[in-house]
């Protein structure tokens, strides 16, 4: 009867070394896995950052409403911005590293499906009763598409819009669900509604320069980690995701 209790005795030792190793083991893995990045991105990634970090606690908006978040305290690790302006004022105030550009983009017209009004442009914009709908001042989107709209001599057309809207995807969804005949998004963005929108060239000469940049956000709790997030988008992993998004790589001015 002893030996039988003994026997016991030593199964459940070995059975609670092994739980405890399990646990510790388990433990060990744990802190071994980087922390969970909170990301302040561009509304135009929202599609593409996901698939480059699945770990990662995004909120996307118009990086000009994620900037002002960020100078109010809001907490966030990483800022990645869909023009290079707004990073660059935030690491001129303080806020966050040095920006790193990481990608680029092109505007184009978003119209209904199958163009049936026959946008062939943005002079075509100007047409009696074209409703054309935009981002406000400040969003980057809207400051690209005054860009194109001014090079065009058709600056016009901003107080003639039906609505301003606070970044991209709001611009993307007014005119796929038929509120709006005309919008200015970025390629990539029509590209997640490809079936339900036709998409209208820019002339080349009026595309303005469409570049990302990225910064870690210096008050983070994890900085090396958020400088080594933001690293990694330039390497060639991160790089092929963003270019089956759509995006482009960086002119070769910017690169280096």
């Amino acid at each position: 009867m002893k030996k039988r209790i003994t026997l016991l005795s030593v199964a459940a030792l070995v059975v609670a070394a092994s739980v405890l190793a399990a646990s510790a083991d388990a433990q060990t893995r744990h802190k071994q896995l980087p922390p969970r990045l909170t990301v302040f991105a561009a509304a135009s990634l929202t599609n593409v950052f996901p698939r480059i970090d699945k770990r990662g606690r995004y909120y996307f908006a118009g990086s000009n409403a994620l900037a002002a978040q960020i100078e109010q305290g809001l907490p966030a690790d990483v800022f990645a911005s869909a023009n290079t302006t707004i990073p660059e004022t935030l690491y001129e105030q303080g806020y966050v590293t040095k920006p790193v550009d990481f990608t680029a983009n092109r505007l184009v017209i978003v119209v209904a499906r199958g163009n049936p009004l026959g946008i062939k442009g943005p002079g075509s914009l100007e047409r009696k009763g074209i409703k054309t709908v935009m981002a406000a001042a400040g969003v980057p989107v809207g400051d690209y598409t005054r860009t194109v709209l001014a090079r065009m001599g058709l600056s016009n057309l901003v107080n003639r819009a039906v609505s301003q809207e606070t970044d991209v995807r709001e611009v993307l969804s007014k005119v796929a669900l038929g509120e709006a005949d005309a919008g200015f998004v970025y390629a990539t963005d029509a590209k997640t509604v490809a079936g339900q929108v036709t998409v209208v060239r820019i002339p080349p000469g009026a595309q303005p320069r469409v570049i990302y940049a990225a910064a870690a956000v210096k008050s983070s709790p994890y900085l090396k980690a958020a400088k080594a997030w933001v690293k990694r988008l330039t390497g060639a992993v991160a790089q092929k995701k963003l270019r089956a998004a759509g995006f482009l790589p960086l002119p070769p001015a910017t690169t280096g």
